[in-house]
């Protein structure tokens, strides 16, 4: 029997007893493993499996627990389409609108369901406080000096510690430390290309990005992705020809918060590494999966040094610090060079209260919290969407990370985005995610809000403007 056949074969044969009312809401299900080995499926096919449940709101999956039959079952909110972009690269960047939404950052008097970034409620900051005051104890000459060029060690061991949860097997010295995970793609860039060469990327993309690329000098190559499972790689063999540099968040991107199955991770570095195009990770979300296990990144199956995985704690712990890192492996003295050129040293007192926070487990403590709380964010939001925005709303599944991705089927955006911020709401129009005349009838949502009264009633308010432009 083919591996697709037992897939889709089994999930389908679990959505019907949920469907039908044989498994209920709250119902736990067998785990990987137990599936494995009632089916005789590899854990990978497991996985697709859940997945596949967890993408159409039948599953949940609960960090240390299982997964369960999901609450969400009987809501019947479509996904998005898989995006279309032209096969021609772009730079028909939306800045103006960008920078209206980005300035909405610091407003306390706004909702902001446009920054994908936690709220100070979801950081731990006391603990945070007290690291930095024994970093500038601890550090000689209290963290005044030039850190090396190459990063706090402290901070580089831990990273590269923490690799094995994902199959990364890094050492300290394949890890540089960098101002945050934008930097790190940045001296990425810089050290592969040339102004005129092309990147290809998902599509929809995290806009910074995007802006960054275009600013290096760089032509745009958006590619079709799928929002359960990320960039569709028939679109990706078809680009080679086209193009020269790849940069992927394949682990919970934004704004879609699509998951790269590993056999796809894996082709993925086997075909850019067979053309000798070199993959740009962005890893930023992987720490904030809502299921059991920290998932691979396409790092864990690179084995000649031509994927440069980069990284923060700007999602998962504290955006204002800029603690990033990149692992550019063969690339390695190409990116120490340009940082030196760049900002010759980061932020000692930063970076070794930060190593310290990991090193200690406050970070792992932190981080099973906060999974739990995005997990159920995401919940809520479904319900609240389903309540109140307009029929015939899709939105994505996301399986991690910060963000929810809604289409509507009529709704220019950009002008919801204008009434809605007359009622101290910020959105993300769909339009700000790309390079191209697409997504005007879609916005990102972030869920890294604290969940209260206050933001249910804010996505109602936003729900019936919706309604009233779709009915006008």
């Amino acid at each position: 029997m083919s591996k697709d056949f037992l897939y889709n074969d089994i999930a389908n044969a679990i959505a019907s007893q949920i469907r039908t009312g044989v498994l209920k809401s709250g119902d736990r299900l067998p785990s990987v493993r137990m599936l494995c080995k009632d089916h005789g499926i590899s854990m990978n096919t497991a996985k697709r499996v859940f997945l596949e449940l967890e993408a159409h709101s039948l599953i949940d999956s609960k960090p240390q627990s299982g997964y369960f039959v999901s609450r969400q079952s009987s809501i019947k909110l479509p996904l998005p389409e898989v995006s279309r972009p032209s096969s021609v690269a772009n730079d028909n960047e939306p800045d103006e609108l960008i920078s209206r939404v980005y300035a909405d950052m610091g407003d306390d008097r706004l909702t902001l369901f446009s920054i994908s970034a936690l709220s100070a409620d979801l950081l731990p900051l006391v603990k945070l406080k007290k690291e930095i005051g024994h970093a500038v104890r601890n550090l000689k000459d209290a963290g005044t000096a030039y850190e090396s060029l190459q990063g706090n060690v402290r901070l580089r061991r831990m990273v590269a510690v923490r690799s094995l949860a994902w199959g990364g097997d890094l050492h300290e010295n394949d890890v540089i430390t960098t101002n945050g995970a934008i930097n790190a793609v940045s001296l990425c860039l810089m050290a592969l290309g040339k102004p005129g060469d092309t990147v290809a990327m998902e599509s929809p993309c995290y806009p910074g990005t995007l802006q960054l690329v275009i600013s290096l000098g760089f032509k745009v190559l958006e590619l079709p992705t799928h929002p359960v499972t990320g960039l569709e790689i028939n679109a990706l063999k078809e680009a080679i020809p086209k193009i020269n540099i790849c940069l992927l968040v394949p682990n919970f991107n934004t704004p879609l918060g699509s998951f790269v199955p590993d056999e796809h991770k894996k082709e993925i570095v086997t075909l850019l590494s067979s053309h000798h195009i070199p993959l740009i990770e962005d890893d930023v979300y992987g720490d904030l999966y809502f299921g059991l296990q920290r998932p691979k990144c396409c790092k864990s199956f690179d084995k000649e040094g031509n994927v440069l995985w980069c990284s923060s704690g700007s999602k998962s712990l504290v955006p204002g610090f800029r603690v990033g890192w990149v692992a550019p492996g063969k690339y390695k003295e190409k990116l120490l060079k340009l940082k030196r050129i760049h900002s010759i040293s980061s932020a000692s007192i930063i970076q070794e209260s930060v190593a310290n926070f990991l090193k200690t487990g406050k970070y792992e403590n932190h981080l099973r919290q906060l999974r739990r709380i995005l997990q159920d964010n995401y919940q809520n939001y479904i319900h609240a969407i389903a309540q109140y925005f307009p029929e015939g709303t899709k939105i994505s599944r996301p399986q991690g990370g910060l963000s929810i991705w809604v289409e509507f089927s009529e709704i220019d955006t950009r002008k919801l985005y204008d009434l809605a911020i007359k009622q101290q709401i910020s959105i993300a129009p769909g339009r700000m995610f790309t390079l191209q005349d697409q997504f005007e009838n879609c916005m990102r949502l972030c869920i890294g809000l604290a969940w209260s009264a206050e933001v249910k009633f804010k996505l109602k308010q936003l729900g019936n403007l919706a309604k009233v432009m779709q009915m006008s």
